[in-house]
């Protein structure tokens, strides 16, 4: 498994897969071909099929400028390595090619080539398996956060840091915004009117539910966010672990902690299966948010590792299935209402593992290799073409 660096990023959402991820791929080629004269850009699968919605084409062209870029949308050609493909092609100035790269963004804003590999060797963790590393802390009576600062470089502290302040910055900005979120749907924000609510009742579940949403509707405006693991599912766990720090007083250091526990369940979840919503659903996104921030309060809360690893597979468990069927393509209609449901869901997954000594039937390892298997089976219009579900009854409507 990668580093938690490769998990955490800050970048400008709609889409870590679909705008992210492609603006990655976009400045690599453009590096390689600075004397190009122009470039064509071939976007495959469900990246061509809510591209445009996702803001794929903007994010390409503006990265590539100021050369002249044209854009080639093929929904119907799914490359087997993965839904998200795209070939970059640099052209001279008689429009001939002088350079291809096809590359595929894999969720989260990582990108592969098709015949990479993933290895242990250079890899971060050398344990992979949420069973392997419980094996890890008992046999060397370690944490699953002993495990992560073991394994990452030592500013991992500094840089979750900074992932938490960029965190609390989308949640400061999502709460005063009042603009309409960008698209024909004239989708009006929640935010602020639900922190107002809160402010009258003192709820705390209006707290979590008005943080998630300000992360949220700042991703679908096109804002700056941190993957977590995706920008579709920005909003979990900043949502409710933000909220109970202010709730609850918990330090800085601890929801750092938090975090980083957080996201060895997301990266055992991306190494194993997916999070990529074209891959397998929402499941892989919202479900891995909400299995990541279910250990996060677990762990705050003082669970233990057995516990922790409980309250993920539950949140997982309880995902399995979900579908990504974004209405227009865009980051909106499921998915801004999803983040906080999810966030509340995560912290019932924790509150229900922490009554219990941790024991359970299904293990965590048994529900990622279910939910990796299930997205396989889901049907293609259900992950992320907008060709099903309440996208397709949207539209009828």
């Amino acid at each position: 498994m990668d580093t938690l660096k490769e998990l955490f990023k800050i970048g400008c959402g709609p889409s870590s897969s679909h705008t992210m991820g492609p603006q990655r791929a976009a400045k690599k080629f453009k590096d390689k071909n600075l004397n190009a004269n122009s470039y064509k850009v071939r976007l495959y699968g469900s990246l061509a099929a809510t591209g445009e919605g996702h803001l794929t084409d903007y994010i390409i062209k503006k990265t590539l400028e100021p050369k002249e870029v044209e854009i080639i949308w093929e929904p119907e050609t799914i490359k087997e390595f993965h839904p998200n493909g795209a070939t970059f092609i640099a052209l001279d100035e008689n429009k001939n090619v002088i350079d291809e790269y096809t590359v595929f963004s894999v969720g989260g804003g990582t990108i592969k080539e098709e015949d990479e590999e993933i290895s242990k060797e250079g890899q971060t963790y050398p344990l992979t398996t949420m069973d392997e590393i419980m094996k890890w802390c008992k046999e060397y009576n370690k944490t699953l956060l002993d495990y992560v600062l073991e394994h990452e470089d030592e500013d991992i502290l500094d840089y979750i840091e900074s992932i938490k302040k960029a965190m609390r910055k989308s949640i400061n900005e999502g709460l005063e915004a009042t603009d309409l979120i960008p698209g024909k749907l004239l989708l009006k924000r929640r935010a602020k009117d639900f922190y107002n609510k809160y402010l009258e009742s003192e709820k705390f579940t209006t707290m979590l539910f008005s943080y998630a949403l300000a992360v949220s509707e700042q991703n679908a405006s096109g804002n700056i966010i941190v993957t977590a693991p995706t920008c579709g599912s920005a909003g979990v766990i900043p949502g409710v672990l933000l909220s109970l720090q202010d709730h609850s007083g918990y330090s800085e250091r601890q929801i750092n902690e938090a975090l980083l526990v957080g996201g060895l369940i997301g990266n055992i979840i991306k190494h194993n299966a997916s999070i990529s919503g074209a891959e397998v659903g929402c499941q892989g996104e919202v479900g891995a948010a909400c299995s990541m921030a279910a250990a996060a309060i677990t762990y705050l809360k003082g669970g233990t590792t057995e516990q922790i690893e409980y309250a993920a597979e539950i949140a997982l468990e309880h995902h399995l299935g979900m579908t990504c069927d974004p209405v227009y393509g865009y980051v909106q209609i499921p998915c801004i209402e999803r983040n906080a449901i999810g966030a509340e869901r995560a912290l019932d997954s924790a509150n229900y593992a922490l009554l219990t000594d941790g024991t359970h039937f299904i293990s965590l390892d048994q529900v990622i290799q279910t939910m990796k298997e299930t997205g396989i089976d889901m049907m293609d219009k259900y992950k992320e073409t907008a060709k099903g579900g309440l996208a397709k009854h949207f539209f009828s409507c």
